[in-house]
């Protein structure tokens, strides 16, 4: 009695099991057409943001390499060191019309690059230039200056910024219509790269084979498996810089979400108070000194100029010394009339939120540098195995459907 006893057991466990195979693998169909349409529909929006994104991973180097007379200097052994900020862009604004207003300013990010000096100047009341001027920061002296782009051009007139542009609108001109078209395509692309998950997930618990390519495969097994393993090993990178894409373009939209966990202060929100008397503002070099200051060991290298007599200064250094923090950047927000500190973008303050510091991080996450060098690369392959999943993925589905006309043949 006892071995019968046993032996219905185990025939009752084997038929529970069975069954449950089938329910998971019935549910697992059915992500796995949620995943199909979403790859076939958005795998060329991947693809670009991919390989447009790997490029932008390394746009200085790039664009110091095709414009290397501009962007590039020799320092001399007589000027071993920086000239005063002021006079850097005294030789920028003279340089330009007198109507031209200093937008951005790029800091060399090594001893051989030359600052970039970003200047909007009004042509017609409906017609602006953008314009970069190229100062050696050792004489100062100007290297060059280029125009970037027509308000009414579709197309900017240099290589890097066209990849910008691909990258973040698509090259769609209505910005309303380019955010709204990025930012939903990525939250759904996360769905896809999720599903995808939940079809790769091993249900048998053949973890090895699921992990690697099957050696002396054919043709059509090593499509899948290039598919399957590429998609599983760029998961952890490409969610996170997806999602932070979708909160570069759509961030009136992400932070109130955000802020229904955890208190948000946007540094882009930020207006500078317009005096009663017409009391003149600070200069934008007295900002960045301000910033030191604050941020001694800080090197700046992105510096937000103030156009509008609302806007703010913001200066952004990099390695930061904050022991015990990861991130060592950090952007100081500065009120463009009284120098008021209005906001410190920086996680390592006792008075940062969860909210805050999340937020933090999602620059440095989506170009890769939170984790320097390592982490650049890394997001650079994520970039590139993007158009290798849609591939991939059209081949699949070519291959069964083929399959199925033969059955049905």
């Amino acid at each position: 009695m006892d071995i019968k006893a046993n032996n219905l057991t185990v025939i009752t466990l084997r038929h529970t099991s069975s069954q449950r195979l089938t329910i998971l693998k019935t549910r697992r169909q059915r992500w796995l057409t949620v995943h199909l349409w979403l790859g076939l529909t958005l795998g060329l929006l991947l693809s670009i943001y991919g390989i447009t994104g790997s490029i932008l991973v390394f746009h200085a180097e790039i664009d110091e390499w095709l414009n290397n007379e501009l962007l590039t200097v020799v320092p001399s052994e007589q000027t071993a060191s920086y000239q005063p900020l002021a006079e850097v862009f005294a030789a920028g604004r003279a340089a330009m019309p007198p109507t031209a207003k200093l937008s951005f300013a790029t800091y060399p990010r090594n001893q051989l690059a030359a600052f970039q000096l970003s200047y909007v100047l009004p042509i017609s009341p409906d017609i602006t230039q953008n314009w970069q001027v190229y100062v050696d920061p050792y004489s100062p002296r100007v290297t060059g200056k280029r125009l970037m782009r027509n308000s009414n051009d579709w197309l900017p007139n240099t290589f890097i910024d066209l990849i910008f542009e691909l990258h973040y609108a698509l090259l769609i001109r209505s910005e309303g219509v380019s955010t709204v078209i990025v930012g939903v395509s990525a939250a759904l692309l996360i769905i896809s790269t999720l599903t995808g998950l939940i079809v790769w997930w091993p249900l048998t618990g053949k973890w090895r084979q699921a992990l690697t390519f099957k050696v002396g495969a054919g043709k059509v097994r090593c499509n899948y498996d290039l598919h399957k393993v590429s998609g599983f090993y760029t998961l952890l990178v490409l969610i996170p810089v997806l999602f932070s894409g979708i909160y570069m373009v759509l961030p009136h939209n992400v932070v109130p979400v955000l802020e229904l966990f955890s208190p948000v202060t946007y540094r882009y929100w930020f207006q500078s108070a317009p005096p009663v008397a017409n009391a003149p503002a600070i200069s934008m070099d007295k900002a960045v000194e301000m910033a030191m200051q604050r941020y001694p060991s800080g090197r700046p290298h992105w510096i937000y100029g103030a156009v509008e007599p609302t806007d703010t200064y913001t200066v952004c250094q990099d390695g930061v010394d904050a022991p015990g923090s990861i991130l060592q950047r950090r952007c100081t927000v500065i009120d463009r009339y009284s120098g008021k500190i209005l906001d410190l973008d920086d996680p390592s303050l006792p008075t940062a939120t969860a909210g805050e510091i999340f937020t933090h991080w999602q620059w440095p996450l989506h170009s890769g540098q939170a984790f320097g060098m390592t982490g650049r690369i890394l997001v650079f392959i994520t970039g590139l195995a993007c158009p290798v999943l849609f591939v991939t993925g059209v081949i699949r589905w070519r291959q069964k459907a083929a399959t199925r006309r033969k059955r049905k043949g």
